[in-house]
């Protein structure tokens, strides 16, 4: 009988778009992405996730720090930045301590940019939440399209593969069927939609070396 392959380890860093909220375990974009690579018989851990509904960049970092030592990770994923937007932080902050959480990022998955993946944030300014926003959907439309081109710069220059998710959050977010209970968060209906455009790039750098 052959030995079993050992299973890669995957750590998801995040906010409440990566632990889910409203979701059951099984909806979480992390876990619908390791389920969907096992089928295709990557032999890819469910993963890690440290992530809390809220948290700012500077608060996952803290997270991280409590954490440690958080040893190496086959794959890595990052997804930060919505509530630095929301309490209305500025670019070049978030771009400090995004570029700082991205080097962290790296060096959990063994110093390989290529073993890490970073996603954008999407849009809840099309949200039924965002109606009683008083900066509007444009506004925070835009500040959010100020936040996602910081960060991919960001990930250009390091080497980290960048998973875009925010047009179909613009597309679809508004829709009851993509959308959980509070009219904010997304349905596991949505995160389905980013596991597919996370797939092909996560399968890749599970190939890489």
């Amino acid at each position: 009988m052959a030995t079993p392959l050992p299973l890669q380890p995957y750590l998801a860093l995040g906010d409440s778009y990566t632990i889910g909220e409203s979701v059951d375990e099984a909806g979480r974009w992390p876990v619908q992405l390791a389920r969907a690579l096992r089928e295709e018989g990557h032999t890819l851990a469910w993963p890690r996730i440290i992530a809390t509904t809220g948290w700012t960049t500077d608060e996952l970092n803290a997270a991280l720090d409590a954490a440690e030592p958080l040893g190496r990770w086959e794959l890595v994923s990052l997804l930060i930045g919505v509530n630095n937007q929301y309490r209305g932080r500025s670019v070049a902050d978030y771009a400090s301590e995004y570029r700082a959480q991205l080097q962290r990022a790296i060096r959990y998955a063994g110093g390989r940019a290529q073993r890490v993946l970073a996603m954008s944030i999407p849009d809840w300014g099309v949200t039924p939440f965002a109606q009683n926003d008083k900066r509007g959907a444009a506004v925070i439309g835009a500040e959010i399209d100020a936040y996602n081109d910081t960060a991919r710069g960001i990930c250009e220059r390091a080497g980290v593969a960048w998973v875009d998710i925010t047009p179909v959050s613009r597309e679809r977010g508004a829709e009851a069927v993509m959308l959980a209970d509070d009219g904010l968060h997304p349905s596991a209906a949505m995160y389905a939609q980013w596991t597919a455009l996370a797939l092909p790039v996560a399968r890749r750098l599970l190939a890489a070396h």
